[in-house]
């Protein structure tokens, strides 16, 4: 990069952070975080305090005040990202996803033995749900919570003195608590709707769909969604039907109920068979069109849902997509998606696969601008610092997408 390049990349950044902090009531706040996104964005492989603060030329006591102790609200600024970011990404999906930091100690709030993605075992980390605004060209996370295990929480924790001091050397506020990762999810999709930004579609894999309260809350939120689920997730046909038993004319009169016993989606599309399969390619990859055999087929969710079924309400039909490549005996994913009804299989196959957007917001995140490098122990101190990589993150992608800026990008 020539010295104008840089120069001109520098003027963005300044104007970029602009926007994105102008609800910070302070001047010499706004500075601040300014240089940390600087700090995310420059060289060197380590973005802790202590490396970027050097790289930067300033005051290490200075930075670490204004992620630790000054008083300013990230949920703002993240705010102010998701309006700068929406009309430049034009989002398919938001994408709900959730990212794991291995950890050594056991001081980092919310640290604990639990599945780690980043190792694919069980570790002690923390996992971090997140959603983003995603579109085959760009994506970017605009909400972050981090999840809290039940020995976090008094009310929950075989020792609750040592939760109680844990949860106060990480300055945990006593309104959080353990909260299921589905419902933090859905928390942080209210969140980003009262910020004035409404979801085409949710896109989420099975660790989230699975759930069936998850797939509930949206549908009473009228969302639509695809969400991965588990080979065996009952469902029923969508040819089932309510019936009641013949009634006597005495006691209280039956409620029709479905007759059908649940299957599993799997054994449903084992049942539609090969022939039903049909070749589908979604994307270029950087090997060439990525494509794969797909079925769908329209089905009612049971689970949590069969409950209501049988205080007289019908089951909604939605989509069963199932992934069944060349080779395999059997499908290797599933999905369920209250898409429309004429949804085309290419579609809803693009849809499920947008998550891999999520991916390359994460393998950036980490690789690039040190994301797990956080090395405080305070609950404000690390959504800040997720939230400050969120916007270095964000520059990146506009610098990416902008044409005047190719030659930096």
């Amino acid at each position: 990069m020539t010295p104008q390049e840089l120069m001109e990349a520098q003027d963005r950044l300044v104007a970029f952070a602009a926007e994105v902090f102008a609800p910070l009531g302070r001047a010499d706040q706004r500075r601040w975080g300014e240089r940390y996104v600087r700090g995310l964005l420059g060289e060197g492989r380590r973005k802790s305090m202590e490396p970027m603060a050097a790289r930067l030329g300033v005051d290490r006591q200075g930075l670490q005040q204004f992620l630790a102790d000054a008083r300013w609200s990230h949920q703002m600024v993240l705010a102010e990202l998701a309006w700068k970011m929406e009309p430049v990404i034009r989002p398919a999906a938001w994408v709900i996803d959730d990212v794991s930091f291995p950890k050594d100690g056991h001081a980092s709030p919310g640290v604990a033995a639990q599945y780690c993605g980043a190792l694919g075992k069980t570790a002690n980390c923390q996992v971090v749900p997140s959603v983003h605004l995603a579109a085959d060209a760009a994506s970017c996370p605009v909400d972050w919570r981090l999840f809290l295990p039940e020995e976090w929480d008094p009310a929950l924790a075989d020792e609750p003195e040592q939760a109680v001091r844990r949860r106060g050397h990480a300055h945990i506020p006593d309104e959080v608590g353990h909260v299921p990762k589905w419902q933090l999810a859905v928390d942080m999709v209210d969140e980003v709707r009262c910020w004035g930004l409404d979801p085409p579609l949710i896109v989420a894999d099975e660790g989230y769909g699975q759930d069936g309260a998850f797939r509930l809350a949206l549908e009473e939120r009228g969302i639509p969604y695809v969400v991965g689920v588990r080979s065996d997730t009952a469902v029923l046909p969508d040819t089932a039907t309510r019936t009641a038993p013949a009634w006597s004319g005495t006691g209280r009169k039956p409620v029709p109920c479905y007759r059908d016993k649940p299957t599993s989606v799997k054994e449903l599309v084992l049942r539609a068979g090969r022939r039903a399969l049909r070749r589908v390619t979604w994307r270029q990859g950087s090997k060439g069109p990525l494509r794969s055999r797909f079925v769908a087929l329209r089905v009612r969710p049971a689970g949590v849902r069969i409950r209501r079924a049988h205080r007289g309400e019908d089951l909604p039909v939605c989509w069963l997509l199932a992934e069944w490549p060349a080779g395999e005996k059997e499908p290797v994913k599933y999905w369920l998606s209250t898409l429309p009804a004429d949804t085309s299989l290419r579609h809803l196959v693009r849809s499920a696969k947008l998550r891999w957007r999520v991916e390359h917001d994460h393998r950036e995140l980490k690789t690039a601008l040190g994301v797990g490098h956080f090395e405080g122990r305070t609950w404000n101190g690390f959504h800040r610092h997720l939230t400050l990589a969120s916007v270095a993150q964000a520059f990146c992608t506009l610098e990416r997408l902008s044409p005047k800026a190719a030659a930096t990008a």
